[in-house]
C-alpha cells in the first residue's frame, strides 16, 4: 500500500504501543513528540494506544509526561483550547528505566508493557523505535527478542535513525545483526528527506503531468541540480560530525534520495515494494568513480570563519571538539552522471554545505535552450527553462519561462509561474513517516538494497580522501555559497549553479530578484 493512495481524512492507525528507546534524548523532545502529537490531534491515532518512553535516566509516569508537554510547548504550537487536549496525549505516555545491554531490565520492559496493554485492552501490535547510537541498534534487537517482545500476533516492526554504518562493511555487519531478529519487511530505515511533502510530490509531478514525462530525459533536460545548504555550523555535533562529514552525513541518504526520486523510471504499479524497484535501478546506473577520478568529480570544502552580523563565526576547526588539523569536508558538490538510456550524457549536479548563506533545499531542472534565434536573442538571448522543486524550507515548485516584456517589441525576460504550499496544510516529515510506519507502508523508507549500493557509491569517494587526505581540501568563507571549485566543476559544460532562492523568491519575476542581487539576468 502506497502512503498516497490513502485519504488522510480517512486513514487511522491501528491501536498499537509504541515504544521509543532514547526517549530522553534531543531527536525525542524536538521532533517525534510534536509528530505524534499533530497525528493525535488530527485524529489518525486509533485509540487505545500507549506511548512507552525507554531511556537510561529515572523518570516517574507523571514526571515524564510533564516532559513531554514540556517539550511539546517548546517546539510546537499549542493554542490555549488545546491544553486539555494536550494534557489527555500526554496521559497516554508511560516511562520505563533501562540499559541497552541488561537481560533483567528488557524483561521488566516486557512485564511493564504487557501490563499495560491488558489494563488498556490495546493488541499487541507494537512498534520500537530505536533513537540510539547505530552501534547500539543490534544489541537493542536482540534483547527485544530474548525478552519475549516479539511474541505474540500482532504486528512487530522497528524504526531506525541514520547513519545506518559508516561505510558498506558496516552497513552490512549492522544489517546481519538486524536480520537476526527482524525481517527485512519489518524494517523501517528512516530518511527524514523523503517524508517532506515536496519530496514525496515529484512521482506525481513527473508521472502524472503528460507536460513533463514525455520530456523527461536526456533530449530535453540539459543538467539537473539539487542543492540542500545549511546556514549552521557543526554545533554540539563535532563528536560524531568528525567521523562523518558531508559526504557520509548528506551524501550518502539525503542527496542520493532526492537523485533517485528523479531519475527512477515510472514503476509498473503504485505499490512499495514497485517504487523501491524503479528506485534501486537509479543506483545500480550510477557511474561509480575510481579513486584516481574523484578529484575531477568531487569537490570538498571545509569552512572558515569571518565576522558576520556582528559577531565572530569560527571556522571548522576552531570548533569546540573539532581537531585543529581536521581535514573533515564541511562541504560537497559533485559531478553525477547515471548511464541508463533515459539520462546518458546529463550531468547531476549536487552540492551540501554547512556555514553557508541559505538554508534550502531544492532541485532545478534546467531544459535545453531553444536553438538560436536571432529575433530573440537581439537583446542577450533567451534563458532556459527551469523547474525549480523546493523542499525545505517553503515547500512549492516554479516554472521559469520566458516572455516578452510588457510595453517592448521584442525584449525577452524571465518569468516564474510559482506554486506554495499552504504552510499550515503540509504535514512534518516525522509526523508523515511514524504514521506510515504504524500502518505498515514502508514506501518512503529506505530498503536495505539502496543502503548498500549507496555505500558501493560513496565509499571509493571516502577511500581517496583518506589516501590523500590534504589535497584538494579547499576553503570557503561562512555565510559564503561554497568554494570557487564547486563553480569550476560546471564551467567546462557551459553551465552555472543556479542561485537557491529560498523564501527569497519573488512571486512574479526572477529579473527582480537578479536585479536586488545586482547580478547579470541568467545564464
Amino acid at each position: 500500500m502506497m502512503a498516497s493512495e490513502v485519504s488522510d481524512v480517512l486513514s487511522v492507525a491501528p491501536a498499537h504501543t509504541f515504544v521509543l528507546f532514547g526517549a530522553t534524548g534531543d531527536l525525542a523532545k524536538r521532533k517525534l513528540y510534536p509528530a505524534i502529537f499533530n497525528l493525535y490531534r488530527r485524529q489518525q491515532i486509533a485509540s487505545p494506544f500507549l506511548i512507552v518512553g525507554v531511556a537510561r535516566r529515572p523518570h516517574t509516569d507523571e514526571s515524564f509526561q510533564e516532559e513531554i508537554i514540556n517539550s511539546i510547548h517548546e517546539f510546537s504550537h499549542v493554542t490555549e483550547e488545546e491544553e486539555t487536549l494536550l494534557h489527555d496525549f500526554a496521559r497516554h505516555f508511560h516511562y520505563q528505566s533501562a540499559h541497552i545491554d541488561s537481560d533483567e531490565e528488557f524483561q521488566q520492559l516486557h512485564n511493564r508493557i504487557d501490563e499495560l496493554e491488558k489494563a488498556e485492552q490495546v493488541p499487541d501490535n507494537r512498534v520500537f523505535y530505536l533513537a540510539m547510537a547505530p552501534e547500539f541498534f543490534g544489541t537493542a534487537a536482540l534483547h527485544l527478542q530474548k525478552s519475549g517482545l516479539l511474541n505474540g500476533t500482532g504486528f512487530k516492526r522497528v524504526i531506525i535513525e541514520k547513519p545506518f554504518g559508516h561505510d558498506l562493511a558496516s552497513a552490512q555487519e549492522l544489517n546481519a545483526q538486524l536480520r537476526q531478529v527482524f525481517e527485512e519487511e519489518q524494517i523501517y530505515r528512516i530518511d527524514h528527506y523523503l517524508g517532506k511533502e515536496m519530496e514525496q510530490n515529484i512521482e506525481v509531478l513527473r508521472f502524472a503531468n503528460s507536460m513533463f514525462e514525455p520530456i523527461w530525459d536526456n533530449r530535453s533536460i540539459a543538467n539537473v541540480q539539487i542543492t540542500s545548504s545549511e546556514t549552521v555550523g557543526v554545533e554540539d555535533r563535532a563528536g560524531y560530525y568528525e567521523q562523518s562529514g558531508a559526504l557520509r552525513d548528506m551524501v550518502q541518504n539525503h542527496i542520493l534520495q532526492m537523485v533517485m526520486m528523479i531519475a527512477m523510471e515510472p514503476p509498473s504499479r503504485l505499490n512499495t515494494e514497485a517504487i523501491r524497484d524503479e528506485k534501486v535501478k537509479v543506483l545500480r546506473s550510477l557511474r561509480r568513480y575510481a579513486v584516481d577520478d574523484v578529484a575531477n568529480h568531487v569537490v570538498r570544502a571545509q569552512y572558515t570563519g569571518q565576522a558576520m552580523q556582528d559577531k565572530t563565526v569560527l571556522g571548522y576547526r576552531e570548533e569546540k571538539g573539532v581537531a585543529h588539523d581536521s581535514t573533515t569536508e564541511t562541504f560537497i558538490a559533485a559531478e553525477l552522471f547515471i548511464d541508463n538510456f533515459r539520462w546518458a550524457g546529463v550531468p547531476f549536479y549536487i552540492r551540501t554545505g554547512k556555514r553557508m548563506d541559505t538554508k534550502a533545499t531544492e532541485i532545478v531542472i534546467q531544459f535545453k535552450d531553444m536553438p538560436k534565434n536571432m529575433y530573440f536573442n537581439q537583446n542577450g538571448g533567451l534563458g532556459p527553462n527551469l523547474l525549480v522543486i523546493r523542499v525545505n524550507p517553503a515547500e512549492g515548485m516554479y516554472l521559469q519561462i520566458n516572455t516578452k516584456r510588457p510595453g517592448s517589441d521584442n525584449a525577452v525576460i524571465p518569468v516564474a509561474l510559482e506554486f506554495s504550499q499552504e504552510s499550515n496544510a503540509v504535514k512534518e516529515a516525522y509526523e508523515r513517516l511514524i504514521f506510515d510506519a504504524v500502518r505498515g507502508d514502508s514506501t518512503y523508507f529506505t530498503r536495505w538494497d539502496e543502503v548498500s549500493l549507496a555505500w558501493k557509491f560513496v565509499d571509493p569517494i571516502a577511500k581517496a580522501f583518506r589516501e590523500n587526505p590534504q589535497s584538494k581540501l579547499h576553503t570557503y568563507l561562512a555565510g559564503s555559497s561554497g568554494p570557487q571549485a564547486s563553480n569550476e566543476l560546471l564551467v567546462e559544460r557551459n553551465f552555472k549553479w543556479w542561485p537557491v532562492f529560498g523564501q527569497e523568491v519573488p512571486a512574479t519575476s526572477l529579473e527582480q530578484y537578479f536585479a536586488r542581487k545586482g547580478e547579470a539576468k541568467r545564464p
